[in-house]
């Protein structure tokens, strides 16, 4: 039995341009022609067909079931499985759509009617969030959480960084190196100082100019933030270092400044998940905290130790970093393995 694509497209519920569509993908070639040139069905291919449908009612993308038509080693339960992922993402999606919408017609209900741009620009935060960080994160994320501090405090000391760029303020000075100071505690406590959070949070603000222009925390701000931060420390470390020490650490300090919360929040998360510090992956992240210390401390182990006696005698070398006395125990332990090998 052979079908012209209009009757296989009339018996199978199909268009012809459907079908035709599954012949460009390679999904569902006929398997011969007329003299005339038109396609003919056999049953082999409308059995495929067949299968293609039940594949499509599983809710699986054309070319996951072109995957696994083409290379039946790929498991349907692993498709399947690729699937319910997708599924359980989506009704996800829907569940906090759902409760976003509640708490407006809470809002609506109770006299409070907010304006359209500060809702449509809070949904857009929202969703910009939903993009780069998981449920989980989001549930220990108290920036995320606390939407009160978001609305208050963030603006409040966004504008005063922006005052004292407007009038020339230079960020090594005092008055930047105060703001910057309490800059990281609020980031300290809207990460609940994890550097996994603020790692993921730096890249939102880095790729999404629509986030920098609605919370203002321009590329340019930043910098001059960082540069503030990086000072109070760099006054602390030059009681301890002689001046061509200082000069090297004062160039170099900022060298991978965006790069170490990135690190921190690698080796926070083999440290919780219990990982030994001997293994490769951790391994791996020893060697690259290395690399970060020796670009702004050198390779003299004299100057490394001025630094280790300075963190001893000055707890304030700390506050802001999001390291704490745990992580530096598991980092020096990695190094102690080093080492060894």
């Amino acid at each position: 039995m052979r079908l012209k694509v209009g009757e296989l497209a009339k018996r199978s519920g199909l268009t012809v341009r459907t079908l035709h569509h599954y012949d460009t993908l390679g999904l569902l070639t006929p398997s011969a022609r007329s003299d005339a040139g038109y396609r003919l069905y056999e049953r082999s291919d409308i059995a495929r067909l067949h299968q293609i449908q039940a594949l499509r009612r599983f809710g699986m993308s054309l070319s996951d079931i072109g995957q696994w038509l083409a290379n039946r080693n790929v498991s349907l339960d692993t498709l399947i499985a690729r699937q319910i992922d997708m599924l359980t993402r989506q009704i996800e999606d829907a569940s906090r759509l759902r409760e976003r919408l509640v708490r407006l017609q809470t809002q609506l209900s109770s006299g409070e009617a907010p304006e359209l741009a500060e809702w449509l620009t809070t949904l857009e935060l929202m969703n910009m969030y939903d993009k780069y960080f998981s449920q989980d994160e989001l549930a220990r994320f108290p920036l995320y959480q606390n939407k009160q501090a978001h609305e208050s405090d963030w603006p409040a000391i966004v504008a005063e960084v922006k005052g004292l760029m407007t009038r020339g303020e230079p960020s090594t000075g005092e008055a930047a190196q105060a703001v910057s100071r309490r800059w990281m505690m609020l980031i300290v406590r809207d990460t609940a100082g994890d550097a996994r959070l603020l790692a993921k949070l730096n890249a939102m603000h880095e790729s999404e100019p629509s986030v920098q222009s609605q919370t203002g925390i321009t590329k340019d701000l930043m910098r001059y933030v960082k540069e503030a931060f990086a000072q109070t420390k760099l006054t602390i470390y030059r009681k301890y270092l002689n001046d061509d020490e200082f000069r090297f650490m004062e160039a170099n300090y900022l060298t991978y400044t965006d790069e170490w919360p990135v690190l921190i929040g690698a080796l926070r998360e083999h440290l919780e998940t219990g990982t030994p510090p001997d293994t490769p992956e951790v391994q791996t992240l020893v060697r690259q905290w290395l690399t970060y210390f020796r670009s702004y401390a050198g390779d003299d182990p004299a100057t490394h130790a001025k630094i280790r006696e300075a963190h001893m005698r000055e707890p304030e070398l700390m506050a802001g970093t999001l390291v704490d006395a745990r992580l530096i125990e598991y980092v020096k332990q990695g190094i102690a393995v080093m080492m060894r090998g």
